[in-house]
């Protein structure tokens, strides 16, 4: 992915899957606490798909060093990985790992 096609966006949320407040860093794609994200983006901080579905956290992986939830849209179906960071509920990663793959 190039670096043209990311924008920052520091922006703050409520999940919409936990309720629980997110405090945005500009790199934020989910909730730090449940891991779910919302289908809004094109290309990172875009803000341009019109899907707006939930992204339920269905898996995750390890790759060089760095894990990553593997999300699907409910809504449209579409699977994004997203990379984790030191405040995501790690917790949350293994309980998918363990029951979704």
């Amino acid at each position: 992915m190039s670096d043209l096609k990311f924008k920052k966006r520091k922006e703050n949320f409520i999940c919409e899957h936990c309720g629980k407040p997110v405090d945005g860093n500009g790199y934020t794609n989910h909730c730090p606490h449940c891991l779910w994200s919302k289908h809004v983006d094109i290309f990172p901080g875009d803000r341009a798909e019109d899907c707006g579905g939930l992204m339920e956290p269905i898996g995750a992986e390890e790759g060089g060093g760095e894990w990553r939830v593997i999300q699907k849209c409910q809504k449209c179906g579409e699977i994004h990985k997203n990379k984790l960071s030191e405040d995501d509920c790690f917790d949350c990663l293994v309980e998918i790992k363990k029951n979704k793959g």
